[in-house]
């Protein structure tokens, strides 16, 4: 989570911990903002050279420049609680706020394909996988039936986190 408040700019992890002085390119583009406050959901990414987001450098390359956040919700604006509100209202005002906003935040826009087909392109294409979010939901912490994640079991880092879990 990317948060601004008037206390300043945190990238929160899911356990709570403060890695913006890892991410200067994600807080510089936060701080450009053109509002009071917000909390931007996303994912901090690094990316090969063909533009696909590889887990693995963010992995061995934990600090520098290269990594950005694909924002992929917004959950607060100005003080104004925005969880209630449909996806596709939280999205349009997450493009407005993004258009023109620096390399360290970028859309992750809504794909309006069928799920099936969408993940075996992201599996031919190498991805981690794909998450999908119900149209009409509100914004829920953690899993839901309204947040789905389908993981490519192909994909590097997966078959790690398969390794590591297993030992």
């Amino acid at each position: 989570m990317a948060r601004r408040d008037p206390g300043g700019i945190r990238l929160l992890t899911r356990n709570g911990h403060d890695w913006a002085p890892r991410y200067p390119l994600i807080v510089e583009a936060v701080d450009r903002l053109k509002v009071r406050s917000c909390l931007i959901d996303g994912e901090a990414v690094a990316c090969d050279e063909n533009g696909l987001a590889v887990f693995q450098r963010l992995r061995r390359k934990p600090t520098g420049k290269h990594v950005f956040l694909y924002a992929f919700d917004l959950l607060e604006l100005d003080g104004q609680d925005l969880r209630r509100e449909p996806l596709e209202t939280r999205k349009a005002t997450l493009a407005s706020l993004l258009r023109g906003s620096l390399p360290g935040l970028r859309l992750n826009e809504h794909l309006a394909h069928d799920g099936e087909s969408v993940f075996r392109h992201a599996c031919k294409m190498g991805l981690e996988g794909i998450v999908s979010k119900r149209l009409g939901s509100r914004y829920r912490s953690g899993r839901s039936k309204d947040w789905l994640k389908f993981k490519n079991p192909d994909a590097p880092a997966v078959k790690r986190e398969a390794e590591e879990e297993w030992g």
